[in-house]
């Protein structure tokens, strides 16, 4: 009976032994089932933030390129704007071109008769004012006598004989020129000495 017994008990733990090793196996394939499944939740995951690395590197990009095109109209804007403001200007100042003719004309009239010294006198300053002023907006008078003749600059209406050294010397002003800031808005009427 004792030999039954430890049979028995022997069989049990054969039995129990072999029970263990099935939930060991089982354990294991569940184990190996739920590694397998995180792995692919974490490739899952993995691709999803490339995705997201993509799609941020897209939106940089694109503010890259947002900023610059802005940058760019900033830029242009910017410069029309200049243009507009120079090309007003340089209308209002061919505009009173005319009127500081006028106004040299009447000053050596004025001198050339027999007016009160006290009228040429406030009428000479109020041209320098005037001139002052247009000087500070850019308005400056093109140098032409006895100055080298500069066809941007100057406009030849007559020509006298000249020497050697006085060739293409400006000799004469007809009508002054003038430039706003760098561009020439009315060339020196001149006579210029050649060598015939």
């Amino acid at each position: 009976m004792k030999k039954k017994q430890d049979n028995d008990l022997k069989n049990k733990d054969n039995l129990d032994m072999q029970n263990e090793e099935v939930n060991c196996e089982r354990q294991n394939e569940d184990l190996s089932d739920e590694n397998e499944r995180l792995k692919e939740e974490i490739k899952a995951r993995e691709d999803k933030i490339k995705e997201c690395e993509a799609a941020i590197e897209e939106c940089k990009d694109k503010n890259l390129r947002l900023q610059a095109d802005f940058d760019n109209y900033r830029k242009r804007v910017s410069k029309e704007r200049e243009e507009m403001f120079f090309n007003a200007l340089e209308d209002i100042m061919c505009q009173l071109l005319p009127i500081i003719d006028n106004f040299e004309r009447a000053i050596d009239s004025f001198k050339a008769g027999d007016l009160d010294s006290k009228y040429v006198e406030g009428l000479d300053m109020i041209y320098k004012d005037f001139l002052m002023t247009l000087n500070k907006n850019g308005l400056e008078e093109i140098e032409a006598l006895n100055c080298e003749f500069d066809p941007n600059r100057h406009h030849a209406v007559m020509q006298v004989e000249a020497d050697e050294e006085d060739e293409n010397q400006v000799k004469e002003i007809f009508q002054k020129g003038y430039m706003l800031k760098t561009k020439v808005i009315r060339p020196s009427m001149v006579k210029v000495a050649i060598k015939n």
